[in-house]
């Protein structure tokens, strides 16, 4: 049976850094915003050796600060990360070689990185919810498959391809786009309820 109380109806976050004033609680989401988009930075540089193709910890960040900062500080955290790359600094996985910029985000992973945005508010959602892991696991999986499904719809119908073409088609952007990694996309829910519920368990025991 699921375990029922795991987490309450608010954010990981608010429950590890309360505030109580209104101008502290709003340097305090900017310090997480800050935070969050930082380890972006950081999980879009560092690839894990995987099956079938090696992974980048990107999407892992993705579910772990919707989780603990909820859906409007998940999507502003993915916002403010998207916009170091739009003002061409090289922060996301193929920069470099790719040159960051605008025109970065109308190339193939460019769907990807506004599913980045959807995907955390998504997960955000599901965790201020609170309830059961179960549930929590549940809305981690469908923030999951919403990043997986607009980045493939935009690989196979508006990305800018390098010869001129615009997108690869449904097949060929399943097979390249979200196939190779669903065994690990699996893992990386597997391991965001894990840490949330052992947070949420953290706070229990101190208080």
């Amino acid at each position: 049976m699921a375990e029922t109380i795991s987490m309450p109806a608010s954010t990981l976050a608010g429950a590890l850094f309360p505030a109580a004033e209104t101008r502290s609680v709003t340097l305090r989401n900017v310090a997480l915003v800050v935070a969050g988009s930082l380890i972006m930075v950081l999980a879009a540089k560092i690839k894990v050796p995987f099956w079938p193709v090696p992974m980048t910890l990107q999407t892992l960040a993705v579910l772990g600060i919707g989780a603990a900062y909820g859906a409007r500080l998940g999507a502003a955290t993915m916002a403010l990360y998207i916009a170091y790359g739009l003002a061409g600094l090289p922060v996301f996985t193929n920069t470099p070689p790719a040159a960051a910029g605008p025109l970065y985000l109308v190339g193939p992973t460019g769907g990807f990185l506004i599913g980045f945005v959807v995907a955390a508010a998504v997960a955000g959602w599901a965790a201020e919810r609170g309830g059961s892991r179960l549930r929590l696991v549940g809305g981690l999986v469908l923030a999951d498959l919403t990043l997986l499904t607009l980045g493939c719809l935009w690989l196979a119908f508006g990305a800018q391809m390098a010869g001129g073409a615009t997108g690869v088609g449904l097949a060929k952007a399943f097979a390249y786009g979200a196939q190779p990694f669903l065994l690990g996309e699996a893992l990386k829910v597997a391991l965001t309820a894990c840490f949330a519920g052992a947070g949420w368990s953290l706070i229990g025991r101190r208080g």
